[in-house]
């Protein structure tokens, strides 16, 4: 039988499937304290590609997602080419940020993918809660959130101007491949 994904109802669950990313219809959306913790900044990145396997067995799910990194937008020309540039995220020689999941687990009544992010070249462990899955369609629409130290990828120039915690918010389309 399986198991309802977080935010559908047992009537309504996931089709188990492979299920590929649509870049039009997704988004990732950061945010982040800046000015010593004064205002959060917000921004949005592009998504590139990407795909999630929903398994018979939910815990036997994976997936993978891959972000455009020099796509970053925040509405401030400015700040954008900060973020992008080398001295932050160093888009020219690292053109993507990559979710790739190890393993899943229930956590009350939502999911936890735990994976890897490589984002500088550099690779640390994620945790990303899923807050949202449903069918629409042949579509499922996820909504998953994350909350990163940005430190562990080498962003460490900016003290002060930009927090170390970035707050990730994935609202996803994927359709069936």
């Amino acid at each position: 039988m399986n198991q309802p994904s977080p935010g559908i109802s047992p009537t309504s669950p996931v089709t188990p499937g492979t299920y590929r990313l649509d870049p039009d219809r997704s988004a990732v959306s950061i945010g982040v304290k800046a000015f010593v913790g004064l205002l959060t900044v917000h921004g949005h990145f592009r998504l590139q590609s990407g795909q999630i396997t929903i398994a018979a067995d939910p815990l036997a799910s994976e997936t993978q997602v891959v972000i455009a990194t020099g796509s970053f937008t925040s509405g401030n020309t400015l700040r954008d080419h900060d973020v992008i540039s080398g001295e932050l995220l160093d888009a020219s020689t690292y053109p993507t940020i990559t979710f790739t999941s190890t393993r899943i687990e229930q956590a009350g009544e939502g999911w936890v993918v735990f994976g890897s992010i490589t984002a500088r070249g550099t690779t640390s462990d994620a945790e990303v809660r899923v807050r949202e899955a449903r069918m629409e369609g042949r579509a499922v629409r996820f909504r998953a959130t994350a909350t990163l130290d940005r430190t562990r990828f080498g962003l460490t120039k900016r003290k002060g101007l930009v927090g170390q915690i970035v707050e990730v918010d994935r609202s996803e389309e994927r359709r069936v491949g």
